[in-house]
């Protein structure tokens, strides 16, 4: 399916999402290193794991809120209050008010708001594309996602240390556009069906508890529940990209010259940052379908637990080096790692759930993620207590945890494929 054939609303959104993607991730990466900078590292990760819980419940409330009001108008009132969130943090980041609890405040309200928009606008997209083409649909969003992780922090990392409150202010004026382009030149998709009738959706809160009650498939399931702890352990990881990773570069990154042929430039720790993002978003941007095709050919077991492999040397790798072309090249192994199980994960939840319960499991394998996210920055507090090379080691230990916990589950469903066969 061609771009020319797509709905409007998904030709609006490409464009318009891709330039909120672009100025969001010119900041956003760096945000670790400003509240660590204004809160000290502690307090910094125990406010982050805070901000994350509401963002966690504000994606659950999301899918409810998106069937019984619109696709559309939630995505206009999230983009319009992420705006607005953005140009508060901005005021309250420059030197006429600097009130960081206001920014944080402000940043922790900006992710409720992305969390309601998520919900609604992958709702939209199966409402008005049909079954067979929607992978190709995602797939091109995914992509452009990837892109913006490549164009915005190469940016950011030229433009953030110096500008930014223009970049916030930039960043809410582009989510604020989003929301009239939105308003103006899209049209609901919503199933009348669903919202026509409020009470036939029952109280506000039955939906959370419906969630609740499908995520309660994992402690049925023994494979399953396996498959998430592996999971939540191996996010500990990679969920700090934008957490550890940025703070200590910062750290120990001093002015280094980076060269390729007769061409140099000399980077700081921010800017540093922001190059090896760039490096992880291109990767996967390049390279996800041709990894995912290669790791086709092989065992999922063994693909998992060398995933998690990779995590593990990486992050050493990264605790071992203070040169950009060392943190260079272990972004590459850690990218590496990544899009070893980024292809075959999904496929695999299809293989565990029964047909008749599809849409449940992969509601229910979300948790690798919001779990994950949820407890990763405990990590900056951590450098703390007990400093980085420890820290680092915790997280290299937890990797190699979850390859042993893959290969338990493995262990578990071929026992139980055994069984069902006799």
């Amino acid at each position: 399916m061609k771009i020319r054939d797509w709905d409007i609303n998904l030709k609006v959104r490409l464009f318009g999402e891709a330039m909120m993607n672009i100025t969001y991730w010119m900041f956003f990466p760096f945000l670790t290193i400003y509240f660590a900078d204004e809160f000290g590292k502690s307090k910094a990760g125990l406010l982050l794991v805070f901000s994350q819980v509401f963002s966690v419940i504000a994606n659950l409330m999301g899918g409810y809120c998106a069937d019984r009001f619109g696709r559309k108008r939630m995505m206009v009132l999230s983009s319009i209050g992420q705006g607005l969130s953005f140009l508060v943090f901005a005021a309250a980041s420059s030197p006429w008010l600097h009130s960081p609890w206001t920014g944080f405040v402000s940043f922790a309200c900006a992710g409720v708001f992305g969390s309601f928009y998520w919900p609604a606008s992958q709702a939209m997209v199966a409402d008005v594309v049909e079954e067979k083409h929607r992978s190709n649909v995602f797939a091109i969003f995914y992509t452009a996602i990837n892109i913006a992780v490549v164009i915005g922090p190469i940016l950011g990392a030229i433009f953030y240390a110096a500008y930014r409150v223009e970049l916030l202010i930039i960043a809410g004026i582009v989510c604020l556009l989003l929301g009239l382009i939105l308003s103006k030149w899209t049209h609901e998709t919503a199933p009348k069906s669903k919202s026509a009738d409020p009470d036939t959706n029952g109280k506000w809160y039955d939906f959370l508890l419906n969630q609740l009650r499908d995520y309660s498939l994992i402690v049925k399931d023994r494979t399953f529940l396996q498959f998430i702890m592996a999971g939540v352990l191996a996010g500990q990881t990679f969920m700090q990209l934008d957490l550890l990773f940025p703070v200590y570069i910062k750290e120990v990154l001093q002015d280094s010259s980076f060269a390729i042929g007769n061409w140099s430039l000399t980077v700081r720790g921010e800017q540093a940052f922001g190059i090896i993002l760039a490096e992880n978003g291109l990767l996967v941007a390049l390279l996800t379908v041709s990894v995912t095709k290669w790791m086709s050919k092989y065992y999922e077991r063994n693909v998992f637990i060398f995933s998690s492999v990779a995590y593990a040397i990486s992050v050493i790798m990264f605790s071992l080096t203070h040169s950009i072309w060392g943190f260079i090249l272990s972004m590459a192994l850690f990218t590496f790692g990544e899009l070893m199980g980024a292809g075959l994960q999904q496929s695999f939840v299809s293989k565990l759930a029964p047909e008749h319960m599809r849409g449940q499991y992969f509601a229910a394998a979300s948790l690798r993620y919001t779990i994950s996210r949820t407890i990763a920055p405990l990590s900056i507090p951590m450098t703390v207590w007990i400093g980085y090379n420890w820290t680092f080691f915790v997280l290299f230990i937890l990797a190699l945890l979850s390859a042993a916990m893959y290969w338990m589950m493995f262990h578990t469903f071929e026992k139980k494929n055994i069984k069902m066969q006799h």
